[in-house]
């Protein structure tokens, strides 16, 4: 119900944010703590959105074997399972520093709200990358205990159009499904071929975010090289998917997404170490 690969999204994003806040290691204890906040926000919102999404799940022959449908798991197991991913968060919040344990309460609302969006706004796909997008500036606030740069403000923007990408993307899989079932997405809404312009317009402004955060930062050739092979995967991806053929759909969601939020992690956390 928990897959792995789903967290290198986001994971690798909230330790260069702690990176880049620290200017350098942060303490053990604060990379203890932001890994397990971690855990427990993406454990408690893909449970969560597995619990809400379950009669759908069902109707939908792509997700229809996911565990609570088949009946691997019960409601009653995902709902305890969510309640101490709830408290695994919110005591990580409490023991990294005041400011993250007061924000904490709309941390939760952001990664469990997406769930029901897609029954009210095409927007829906904007929301999954705001979940994913606080995390950086979460793990910088975690470090510092205050938002006091714009740098943290401008990953997240990253993130939040990086997402937003890809899930118009993977959203286009579900086109007739979404269509006969009156859910909303982008593709729902404008049809595969016109989504996958609009994607390639959400990540090419991630892309140029990512060019202002370079210039911002002046960490010289690592993070340049960082930007660079970004770029190329962004390309790449979109290479690999057409309006009337989604085959390799995959390859594009998890393999080449999973390679960009690890790739910015080690250029722009390693040329942090190369500048002291």
């Amino acid at each position: 119900m928990i897959k792995f690969e789903h967290t290198l999204f986001a994971l690798p994003f909230a330790f260069l944010g702690a990176v880049l806040a620290a200017e350098g290691l942060p303490s053990w204890d604060k990379v203890l703590w932001i890994t397990v906040a971690m855990f427990g926000a993406r454990s408690a919102a893909m449970t969560f959105n597995r619990i809400a999404d379950r009669e759908i799940d069902a109707a939908n022959p792509r997700t229809a074997n996911r565990e609570l449908p088949t009946g691997k798991l019960s409601v009653g197991f995902a709902w305890a399972f969510l309640a101490i991913s709830v408290v695994i968060f919110l005591l990580a919040a409490y023991s990294l520093n005041w400011l993250t344990f007061a924000l904490s309460p709309i941390a939760l609302l952001s990664i469990l709200g997406y769930s029901y969006a897609k029954r009210y706004t095409a927007l829906a796909h904007l929301m999954l990358g705001w979940a994913l997008a606080i995390s950086p500036t979460a793990a910088w606030i975690a470090v510092r205990g205050a938002i006091d740069s714009g740098v943290p403000l401008l990953l997240s923007l990253v993130v939040l159009m990086w997402t937003a990408g890809f899930d118009v993307m993977y959203a286009c899989q579900d086109y007739d499904f979404d269509t006969r079932s009156g859910l909303r997405s982008i593709p729902a809404r404008f049809g595969v071929g016109n989504s996958l312009w609009i994607a390639r317009l959400f990540h090419l402004q991630a892309f140029l975010v990512l060019v202002l955060l370079y210039l911002a930062l002046g960490l010289g050739w690592l993070s340049l090289l960082g930007v660079m092979a970004v770029g190329g995967l962004l390309v790449y991806q979109h290479t690999l998917i057409k309006p009337n053929d989604l085959s390799r759909m995959n390859a594009a969601f998890f393999t080449t997404n999973a390679f960009v939020s690890v790739i910015l992690f080690v250029t722009f956390g390693g040329a942090v170490f190369l500048a002291k």
